[in-house]
């Protein structure tokens, strides 16, 4: 991972007016509350976690939206652990975390979790292709072959109320936008959606429900996607948002992704969307100073990501 420049000076600000500015933008967007029959799951890539030095306002600030759901995929967080475990001390103590060794690009993924919603079980591990089972990860019209994840998705099984399933958190290969890139991250997303298919059609899997959550590097929901087919040929089913806007700051990308195939997670899913937080009011000193300093300010402090929650009955 390789740390954001800062911006130029630098920005200071009040905790608690940002806070203020993020409180009225989650109520302005829709957010859900946290209620006791539905599971509020999010995904958030928090951008070189751990490499960029964040100040304990700026994990305060994070940890804030994370709160304000039961279940959190995180991506992109460091081999070194500090600033995770500073931002643990600003979450309700309730609230567990369970994470992978570092993959490709030296990053690891996992899962922040409010204790008394959801239940950790038993099953932690990552996804993987056998070497036998390889070649069958392939495309018409994709080039290259699959030689396994750059990062392998990570998943963890949990229970809230009624509803068990397996939660996989996922942050898929970019590389470029160059063709090549975009086949093997198409092939990425091939593998992934075979394997979830799989193990959600398995009668001795742990869970026939399975919720992919994460960064799938994904520039559009459509056809014109090779990544998007790859999803789409395997079943996943990728919801659409109760908000317009993508979850890269310009608005314009659709990495983040919640997904699942047909059956219990359909059933019991009710809505989602991209949590828009850098919007005025946040960080609006920054703002006045000009777009390309607020931007700075914005990946540098918080994250280039939105979160993208969906709700589920439970």
């Amino acid at each position: 991972m390789v740390a954001h420049d800062r911006e130029k000076p630098e920005f200071n600000y009040s905790f608690a007016k940002e806070r203020e500015a993020l409180l009225a933008t989650k109520a302005a967007r829709g957010v859900p509350e946290k209620v006791k029959r539905r599971l509020l799951a999010a995904t958030w890539n928090l951008t070189n976690f751990g490499v960029q030095e964040r100040s304990d306002n700026d994990l305060a600030l994070m940890a804030e939206v994370i709160s304000w759901f039961d279940l959190v995929a995180i991506q992109e967080m460091a081999d070194d652990l500090k600033h995770l475990r500073l931002l643990m001390n600003h979450l309700p103590p309730t609230y567990k975390v369970i994470i992978s060794d570092i993959g490709g690009n030296d990053e690891r993924a996992g899962f922040l979790f409010d204790s008394t919603k959801v239940e950790r079980l038993e099953l932690a591990a990552e996804v993987g292709v056998s070497p036998s089972d390889l070649h069958n990860i392939r495309m018409r019209g994709v080039s290259g072959s699959f030689q396994g994840f750059d990062r392998n998705p990570y998943l963890v099984a949990f229970r809230a109320g009624a509803l068990e399933f397996t939660a996989v958190c996922v942050h898929l290969y970019f590389g470029s936008n160059a063709y090549y890139d975009e086949d093997r991250r198409a092939l990425e997303a091939y593998a992934l959606a075979r394997w979830a298919d799989q193990r959600h059609k398995a009668p001795g899997a742990y869970s026939q429900n399975v919720l992919v959550m994460g960064d799938f590097n994904l520039p559009i929901r459509d056809e014109q996607s090779t990544v998007y087919k790859a999803l789409k040929a395997n079943r996943l089913i990728l919801p659409k948002h109760s908000t317009t806007m993508g979850s890269n700051l310009a608005g314009d990308k659709e990495y983040d992704q919640i997904a699942f195939q047909a059956g219990g997670m359909q059933d019991s899913h009710t809505d989602s969307g991209v949590f828009d937080f850098d919007r005025a009011p946040f960080f609006a000193d920054a703002w006045h100073t000009g777009p390309d300093y607020f931007n700075a300010t914005v990946k540098y402090h918080i994250s280039d990501h939105r979160p993208l929650w969906a709700q589920f009955q439970i």
